[in-house]
């Protein structure tokens, strides 16, 4: 996100992410990628959310003339579908929602080394305008020594990065060696359980949502957006949307013997799971808003995406290789130890999810209970006892 598209929000700024006149031009033309980080929020009358959702968006299930960017402003927060134009004082489901953007699924550029070059001019693009004008100083990067992360963080050279874990795991370790090959300062917040009690209060608030798996995404990204806030940035860039764009998950590599996802190629497969963004977004925008300090994602522009979306398969997947063409762009800009490790998921790589696991279990939630993780969470936001009955444990 250039300095020109940073968010705003308020009566008096009612579009988050984008110019005016881009948005509204992209909404007469039906263009999906205008040249924009996303946007989201009232225009000629309309409420808008950009075609990967990039930026939140609600209306209030029981006054559809009230919308807001963050849903605890509304009683019945309901989420603005992707893609869509709602007239305000309409729901997004009822029959004037209009899905007006579309992703584009375009044949796959048959030259490998124009498709690479396109992707290395937008990347480098776009990780190097975070710094915008004279503002390096206020960003600061959330940062898992791999190679997302590291692309990223290489546009903002004397930006700080912030890693968060439990002792001893793996986002930690592999964040450290990263930096110290990137001769990188690091920030390291070492999580407790009583950050994580405190964090899923806060989390739930913001998201409305228990269920463990977007916690445990959620709480490491929050904490560290913390951190970076109280050292006084405004702005933590993120390397999200790399894995869904550039081909760095397993259920797209082994398309289409995996259950996990419907498509029969590496691309239908990548194209199917770019369908998810708008519910991860959402989340990830929310969590880092809630920590008091907005979120850049220069890997999910819309130059990037318009890049990434004319790759052929095997610049996604090659083999056991994932994330082929963003490897290659990194050749060269991070060290090889960076760009060619292997990264666990978050959940996991931090030990969030695990510990999670053992706060629910020792607060009496056995793993014999169906959701028990989800059940112990529900309980401690609500005012009554954590232990479960006695019939139960």
């Amino acid at each position: 996100m250039s300095s020109e598209e940073t968010a705003t929000s308020g009566a008096d700024a009612p579009l988050d992410g984008a110019a005016l006149e881009v948005v509204r031009d992209a909404t007469e033309t039906r263009e999906p990628l205008p040249g924009t980080g996303g946007f989201a929020g009232e225009i000629d009358g309309n409420l808008v959310r950009d075609v990967l959702g990039r930026r939140p968006l609600f209306v209030d299930a029981d006054d559809a003339s009230a919308w807001a960017f963050d849903p605890r402003e509304l009683p019945a927060p309901v989420s603005v579908p992707a893609g869509t134009v709602v007239p305000v004082g309409e729901r997004p489901d009822s029959d004037a929602s209009d899905r007006r953007w579309t992703l584009p699924d375009p044949d796959p550029t048959e030259d490998d080394d124009a498709a690479l070059a396109a992707v290395r001019d937008a990347v480098l693009a776009r990780t190097r305008a975070l710094g915008g004008d004279d503002s390096t100083g206020d960003v600061a990067v959330a940062f898992s020594g791999g190679v997302d992360s590291a692309v990223v963080a290489t546009g903002v050279p004397d930006a700080p990065c912030y890693v968060a874990g439990f002792e001893g795991c793996h986002d930690v370790a592999a964040a450290r060696a990263a930096a110290a090959e990137m001769d990188r300062d690091l920030r390291v917040v070492e999580l407790t359980h009583d950050d994580i009690r405190e964090a899923v209060l806060a989390l739930v608030d913001v998201l409305g949502r228990t269920n463990p798996m977007d916690l445990s995404i959620a709480l490491p990204l929050f904490l560290v957006a913390e951190r970076a806030a109280a050292d006084g940035f405004d702005r933590l860039a993120l390397g999200q949307g790399a894995d869904e764009l550039f081909g760095g998950y397993a259920k797209v590599e082994k398309a289409p013997d995996d259950p996990r996802v419907a498509a029969d190629t590496v691309r239908g497969a990548r194209h199917e799971l770019l369908g998810t963004l708008p519910d991860q977004a959402e989340r990830d925008v929310l969590a880092v808003r809630a920590a008091g300090i907005e979120p850049v994602a220069p890997l999910l522009h819309d130059d990037v995406v318009a890049a990434a979306l004319d790759l052929p398969g095997h610049l996604l997947v090659d083999g056991d290789r994932r994330k082929v063409a963003l490897r290659e762009v990194a050749r060269g800009v991070v060290p090889d130890s960076v760009r060619t490790a292997d990264k666990k998921a978050v959940q996991y790589g931090t030990y969030v999810s695990r510990e999670l696991d053992r706060l629910a279990r020792r607060a009496g939630y056995k793993r014999r209970m169906d959701d028990h993780v989800e059940r112990y969470v529900r309980a401690l936001v609500s005012d009554g006892p954590v232990t479960p009955p006695d019939s139960e444990s």
